[in-house]
């Protein structure tokens, strides 16, 4: 991602990398729930570190870096819009732009109409992008009991869909993504997520879902709700285009907490995707990578028939991520699966993974080695 005109433009903190201070490109989320660019935390971690930079917390031996899609997604989103945005402003009224003070009182008014609230919030959305105190300020003036409300107005599609884009602007920062949580966010986005009024509604929600995920107690609070796990599963078999790709996220990053597994094999997950991950969805071979941590998901997909010949053809065809995951699945099932093993040696596993040995990732030459020295201890070599 281009990053040529930061010295021109306003970046807000939580773009920066806290290591490079430079804007992130590829944001990736540490154990501990910081977010650092992959460069500058692959860098500290090659060079022996196994503590968090900001935390100083310890680590485990091999740290795993998950993607921060959502901010990722953000950053993205206001590189490209931040010019636009500046020329739309310039060409208002002055009596069109809003004190954000106003704004926060017309979004929680409670005699405001829809329609007040929409360019409220539309206007908030912007300014919110890139004003970390705003945030605060929205957070702490009882504007998220009224953002919420209108997260669940029926029959408001516009007002929907900005109003949780507005909530995805406030998940950016730590504090924010348990006070949201606290304040009873959480029904309020399932419920948009399982009816909401556009495929974006839908979408965002599971977004907002994935960034508030970042905090390990969240994502236990969040796999608690009877419908957040199944409600992403249906959107992942239901949905299309951007609504599978966030409902996979969302379920990855809920699923690095282990009881969220099992809730999410008991839900049907795996079927669905192993059918995404053969349609093209690649983003669905890193969840199965950790339900093959959990015994039933292993079960579920060794009984399916056909998911051992389309994680091999991500091996032989996936991006070097796919490739990483498609192995460590791989890895999972043929250690539980004599019969999964030789039906993976048959495929001709064992000869891809030699040629892995020399790859550039290095995680996907430790997936493969790990995974040679599986069919050595079966005796299947």
């Amino acid at each position: 991602m281009a990053t040529t005109n930061t010295t021109t433009t306003q970046y807000p903190d939580d773009f920066k990398c806290p290591i490079s201070l430079e804007i992130m490109s590829e944001p990736v989320i540490l154990s501990s729930g910081h977010t650092f660019d992959r460069p500058s935390i692959q860098r500290w971690l090659d060079a022996g570190h196994r503590t968090c930079p900001i935390t100083k917390l310890p680590l485990s031996d091999t740290p795993s870096l998950i993607p921060n899609h959502a901010l990722r997604s953000l950053i993205s989103t206001y590189t490209a819009s931040s010019v636009a945005n500046a020329a739309l402003t310039l060409s208002k009224p002055h009596h069109i732009r809003e004190h954000p003070e106003t704004l926060i009182s017309n979004l929680t008014s409670k005699s405001s109409s829809p329609e007040v609230k929409l360019v409220s919030i539309e206007h908030l959305c912007q300014l919110s992008k890139r004003d970390f105190e705003l945030r605060k300020r929205l957070t702490e003036s009882g504007a998220v009991a009224a953002l919420l409300g209108c997260v669940s107005l029926k029959n408001c599609v516009n007002l929907q869909e900005k109003s949780l884009k507005l909530l995805l602007n406030l998940s950016l920062d730590d504090d924010n993504k348990v006070g949201l949580v606290a304040e009873g966010a959480i029904c309020h986005i399932i419920a948009a997520l399982c009816d909401g009024e556009s495929a974006d509604c839908r979408a965002t929600a599971a977004t907002v879902l994935t960034s508030l995920a970042v905090v390990e107690v969240n994502k236990a609070t969040i796999g608690a709700y009877p419908f957040a796990i199944r409600g992403l599963v249906k959107l992942l078999n239901n949905g299309v285009g951007r609504e599978r790709k966030e409902a996979a996220t969302a379920l990855y990053a809920l699923c690095s907490f282990p009881d969220n597994r099992r809730r999410a094999v008991e839900c049907g997950a795996v079927e669905i995707l192993v059918n995404s991950l053969d349609s093209g969805l690649e983003r669905a071979v890193e969840v199965l990578g950790l339900l093959a941590k959990c015994k039933r998901g292993r079960e579920e997909m060794v009984r399916f028939n056909g998911c051992v010949k389309i994680l091999i053809h991500v091996v032989r065809n996936g991006s070097s991520r796919g490739v990483q995951y498609a192995l460590l699945t791989l890895t999972s099932l043929c250690l539980s699966s004599e019969v999964i093993c030789m039906e993976a040696l048959k495929e001709g596993v064992f000869e891809l993974c030699l040629r892995f040995l020399e790859d550039d990732n290095e995680k996907v030459r430790r997936n493969a080695s790990s995974l040679i020295k599986v069919f050595g201890g079966a005796g299947c070599i």
